[in-house]
């Protein structure tokens, strides 16, 4: 079988899909994306796994069993069994790359997302829990995301950055990861700790769709990821990291989020077309994967250096949408939002196991 999610994985991106229910998992659903759309790993947050649970009633046997638990440590349960029979479905793909491809992800609690110490109490304990080989726990690149980060990942944690938008924040969350295997190397351990950094692309296009002109409407997201993309280079060139490279290390991975075209207007493969490059990934829902699949086209993938990228960004910033502070905004509001996936979701919960008592 071949498509142009095949094409897209032979130029050296991976996709992933970012979604997961209990039914894809314990059917055959997954598998078969695996087949039919080239998806070499999953990742999950707090909004996917309220839908997931709130939709449907695949969870209240296990929601029942968990009467008299907190609702966080029953959601926990639920979220390492289904993450636990995805991890199975991509074992091999993980042990045929040599754990470059094949991971699911895990988010700590949003609720944590400024406080570094409980982020690493949490992270430590679910990947025991966990005892994945292909688990990634998500952590958001937050200022305190950001130190926990560098902790974690000196104690031999696989973590996925989330809540990327800006250069900044890229940079920030990049270097932590350096800083933790610098530490590791130090220390004498492994270097071969795996990332990625989640960046989140559809978003600055819903953000600023009312303050700018028509030809300028769903642009802003990729000049910002060319942005990113340039520091990604920068930094698989850097001594820095060759240096660690040349001890075992292996780059983080940069990973696109959040694109699912939103404007319904604009094409529904928009950002999967014009985000490719290899040694990255793209995290999909299913219908923008099975978008590209059926009708995507394979685009040159994207230039390092790009003159009209940063003529594009400065009529942004010529309007008063400057990147950073947008960025800023943007992290904020995702991580406001996760809080309120996180506690519908806990409510949900809770009603059901009191029902059930």
């Amino acid at each position: 079988m071949s498509n142009p999610a095949h094409d897209l994985s032979r130029s050296g991106q991976s996709l992933w899909l970012d979604s997961i229910t209990r039914a894809m998992v314990r059917g055959d659903g997954l598998a078969r994306l695996v087949a039919e759309c080239a998806v070499s790993g999953l990742t999950s947050n707090p909004t996917i796994f309220e839908q997931a649970i709130r939709g449907g009633r695949d969870y209240d046997a296990a929601i029942r069993a968990g009467a008299g638990r907190a609702p966080e440590q029953t959601f926990f349960d639920l979220a390492l069994e289904d993450l636990q029979a995805a991890a199975r479905v991509f074992l091999p793909v993980y042990q045929r790359t040599r754990g470059v491809d094949g991971w699911v992800s895990l988010e700590v609690s949003p609720l944590l997302a400024d406080d570094a110490e409980a982020t690493i109490a949490q992270a430590l304990e679910l990947h025991r829990r966990a005892a994945l080989p292909n688990l990634f726990i998500k952590v958001p690149g937050t200022a305190a995301g950001v130190r926990a980060i560098e902790e974690l990942i000196f104690h031999g944690v696989p973590i996925n950055v989330t809540l990327l938008f800006s250069p900044q924040q890229y940079q920030a969350a990049a270097e932590a990861y350096l800083r933790g295997l610098e530490r590791r190397l130090q220390a004498g351990l492994d270097v071969d700790v795996a990332s990625v950094a989640s960046v989140f692309i559809s978003r600055w296009d819903v953000k600023v769709a009312a303050q700018v002109p028509a030809d300028l409407r769903n642009r802003l997201g990729l000049a910002v990821a060319g942005e990113i993309y340039a520091r990604y280079r920068a930094l698989l060139d850097a001594p820095r990291l060759q240096r660690l490279m040349n001890s075992g290390a292996r780059p983080q991975r940069l990973l696109w989020a959040s694109t699912g075209t939103k404007d319904p207007q604009a094409s529904d493969v928009l950002y999967v077309e014009n985000l490719i490059a290899p040694l990255t990934v793209n995290t999909l829902p299913e219908a923008t994967l099975r978008a590209f699949a059926d009708h995507g086209r394979m685009h040159a993938p994207m230039a390092a250096q790009d003159a009209a990228r940063e003529t594009l960004l400065q009529r942004f910033t010529a309007l008063g949408l400057a990147v950073e502070p947008l960025g800023a905004a943007l992290q904020r509001e995702g991580a406001a939002a996760f809080v309120k996936s996180w506690n519908a979701l806990l409510e949900g919960i809770a009603q059901r196991q009191g029902a059930a008592a």
